[in-house]
């Protein structure tokens, strides 16, 4: 194996659309709530509205040799973003400042997991995040039955904070 990581520019985003497709139908194939909700889930409709609606974005993808093999996608948004058609993920009043950070996705090939990329590209986000002094609170949203997720960013100190649509989504938080 020969990692790499990457921060690419938003115009490079679509580097991450296949892992992006392959992301939703991984989430699908866990879920036990609701599946049929990531149906209409992709690329065109998670990452790119995602970040046309963020301040600020950050995307590291990783590559064994010039296979890309896996990514993360955070960003900087206004707390309001976060409340929409599909749900509100988080009392906005809980929030003091006006942003919020947000790892919103995060994926790698299976066969490439349990080998220490992800801790390195969690903890290459939260670097990012954390230059952004006027941002204290952090979330992560894990699709159910996604355990191995939920489980690693516990091991990172995230914490439960509450679930949405009747447990589809597990909120995690950083405080």
């Amino acid at each position: 194996m020969n990692i790499k990581y990457e921060i690419i520019s938003n115009e490079d985003f679509e580097y991450c659309r296949d892992l992006c497709n392959e992301l939703m139908a991984f989430q699908k194939s866990k879920a036990q709530i609701k599946p049929e909700l990531f149906d209409n889930m992709n690329f065109d409709t998670r990452m790119i509205p995602s970040m046309k609606s963020a301040i600020y974005n950050y995307i590291v993808i990783v590559k064994d040799d010039d296979k890309i093999i896996g990514y993360v996608y955070s960003n900087i948004s206004s707390k309001e973003v976060y409340s929409n058609d599909f749900a509100t993920f988080f009392d906005l009043s809980s929030v003091n400042r006006d942003n919020v950070g947000c790892l919103s996705q995060f994926y790698i090939k299976e066969e490439y997991r349990q080998k220490g990329i992800g801790s390195v590209l969690f903890y290459m986000s939260m670097k990012w995040l954390s230059k952004f002094d006027d941002v204290e609170d952090y979330f992560i949203f894990v699709s159910n039955g996604n355990n191995g997720a939920l489980k690693f960013y516990k091991e990172k100190g995230f914490v439960v904070s509450h679930e949405i649509l009747d447990g589809f989504i597990t909120v995690l938080r950083n405080k």
